[in-house]
């Protein structure tokens, strides 16, 4: 279920048979930070370098505020993911650089903590990223990538439906370095498992 983005909040929710995916409120900052902590080793190779306050609930209100403005305006849809059952923060999952017009496309990126690594949750929540992408928002195209090393990475875009589409050199500053990225996407039309 898609709701519109009211002044204070957006109030989007997205529902996978074991996952729940909501825009971050305040509340979610010390799990969030929490989390963030206790998977840094875990995340720190796949992410942009992490400054010393990198998993603090001042970096939490950070991105939220910035999660916020890109929803305001449209350009991105920033999310955490919870466990249905018991409540817990999992992840998070987002849409951004979102173009309209003859574009009509974004970038997905994703991140889960530790614990929940390969127990399927993060297919179930691109699954449903992607039906609110081409649903909701009625795009065209979702692009994502990942280091050529990210194994886990590209096969989870593969499952859930992604075409490879190349190399990007020196694509995103990873870990403090340019590094090339394997290039996916895939389209409205594109068959989905």
């Amino acid at each position: 279920m898609w709701l519109p983005f009211n002044r204070t909040a957006p109030r989007t929710t997205l529902v996978g048979p074991r996952i729940l995916i909501r825009p971050p409120r305040r509340s979610d900052a010390a799990g969030w930070s929490e989390l963030r902590a206790t998977s840094r080793q875990f995340l720190e190779p796949w992410e942009p370098s992490w400054t010393g306050d990198a998993a603090s609930v001042a970096a939490f209100r950070r991105r939220r505020r910035q999660m916020l403005a890109e929803w305001q305006a449209r350009t991105g849809y920033g999310f955490l993911i919870f466990d249905r059952q018991d409540g817990a923060l999992l992840g998070g999952i987002s849409l951004t650089n979102v173009r309209r017009g003859v574009a009509s496309a974004g970038s997905l990126g994703y991140w889960i903590g530790e614990p929940y690594a390969r127990n399927g949750y993060m297919t179930e929540a691109v699954s449903c990223l992607l039906d609110f992408a081409f649903g909701e928002l009625g795009l065209n195209r979702v692009e994502a990538a990942c280091l050529p090393e990210n194994i886990a990475s590209r096969a989870l875009l593969r499952k859930t439906g992604f075409v490879e589409e190349g190399l990007a050199r020196a694509f995103l500053k990873i870990n403090g370095r340019w590094q090339d990225h394997v290039t996916f996407a895939i389209l409205r039309g594109d068959p989905r498992p």
